[in-house]
């Protein structure tokens, strides 16, 4: 069903859940397919940097050719590469780069805890955000300022917090 504007629901794309307690994460996504977007992050130390966005941000090496690309990935549709810096002493400063990915609730603090003890002093926040999310900052050994964004399950309640910030936005609240 599609409005005037020709959108229409298309959550069954999406790998992620339903903002509930508890909701568990989508399983790391293994399949091969086309990326209709990707990150390509320029690395001074691609080993170091494979380390910290596998073991701080939860990636996995999907896969890889030494010394000249990282393919790493999350869920579905969250994908990546890690490549050598095309001019040496370029790479680790501040990119003015910003990339968002989706996570559940539950993998905000253990993202926070991963990421400070690989490199302390790289997160801030937890914070909540107006539109209804958690959001948590990384810069990354590359530069890269990397949020981790959770959506936080909706509270009905027309008076309350998530209703009144949605309206403030031009956003009316959906009813319970």
């Amino acid at each position: 069903m599609s409005n005037e504007t020709g959108r229409f629901p298309a959550f069954s794309l999406s790998p992620v859940p339903e903002p509930v307690p508890g909701v568990a994460p989508p399983e790391l996504f293994q399949g091969i397919y086309g990326m209709p977007a990707f990150v390509t992050v320029e690395s001074a130390d691609l080993a170091a940097s494979t380390e910290f966005w596998t073991r701080g941000l939860g990636f996995f090496d999907f896969f890889s050719l030494p010394g000249q690309i990282v393919h790493l990935r999350r869920w579905a549709f969250q994908d990546v590469l890690l490549v050598p810096e095309r001019e040496p002493g370029t790479a680790g400063g501040a990119t003015g780069v910003t990339v968002s990915f989706s996570c559940v609730l539950d993998q905000v603090e253990s993202a926070v805890k991963a990421c400070e003890a690989l490199r302390p002093g790289c997160t801030s926040g937890p914070a909540k955000t107006p539109w209804n999310t958690v959001d948590v900052e990384v810069r990354t050994p590359e530069g890269v300022r990397v949020i981790m964004t959770a959506a936080r399950p909706y509270d009905p309640d027309p008076d309350g917090e998530q209703a009144r910030n949605l309206r403030a936005m031009g956003i009316e609240a959906p009813e319970a």
